[in-house]
């Protein structure tokens, strides 16, 4: 409800120094005083909406791979940030750069490590907080593509470390212009033995 009220306002409301996005060809502001966000029983309606979806079957059955899988899982310590049944714990990541403020400290749940993902969303845009959140594993298996503006298509390609170059050819988006560029950050997995990586996307992919 809050981040559908936001997003659904913020365009009217946003102010860069004088400037407003939402200006007219004439350079004239929009009259803000006459609109308005949705009501909170439209709010609650779509709320109610969203929890009512349910996900596709998942055709990825838990079988011999998938089990060595879970206990890769485990000895890698991804439960620490992926925890079960949620596989999150539904904590936020400070970007690379940004500093975290004491006073945040006291307000919200803060996982103090950032995996170095690429910052920019988080701490370039409007809507950037500084943090990522740790996302859920839930789904994972139909949910790509994969890293905070989906730069890569497959958890295949997500376990790859030739991401990591800069002459690397992103699967997923790439940005205008580019051909090729590095997507960097959460090195975890990166190197396991392909016997434990086709193991770890075999469990993953069940959940």
């Amino acid at each position: 409800m809050r981040y559908d009220a936001i997003n659904n306002f913020i365009d009217e409301i946003t102010d860069y120094d004088g400037f407003r996005p939402e200006s007219g060809p004439d350079g004239k502001l929009p009259d803000v005083k006459g609109l308005a966000r949705e009501s909170d029983a439209e709010l609650y309606a779509l709320a109610l909406y969203i929890y009512s979806l349910k996900p596709p079957p998942n055709p990825n059955r838990f079988e011999a791979l998938a089990a060595k899988g879970k206990i890769v899982f485990e000895r890698e310590g991804c439960n620490g940030c992926h925890t079960p049944p949620l596989y999150t714990n539904n904590m936020i990541t400070p970007a690379t750069g940004f500093k975290v403020p004491e006073e945040d400290r006291k307000k919200y749940q803060i996982l103090d490590i950032s995996v170095g993902t690429d910052p920019f969303l988080a701490t370039k845009t409007r809507r950037g907080t500084g943090y990522y959140k740790v996302p859920s594993l839930k789904g994972v298996w139909y949910r790509g593509p994969f890293e905070h503006n989906g730069s890569v298509a497959t958890l295949e390609d997500w376990f790859d470390p030739r991401r990591l170059r800069d002459d690397y050819v992103p699967t997923g988006y790439l940005g205008f212009g580019v051909q090729t560029r590095a997507i960097k950050g959460h090195e975890f997995g990166l190197k396991l033995t392909v016997e434990d990586k086709a193991a770890l996307i075999a469990f993953l992919k069940t959940l």
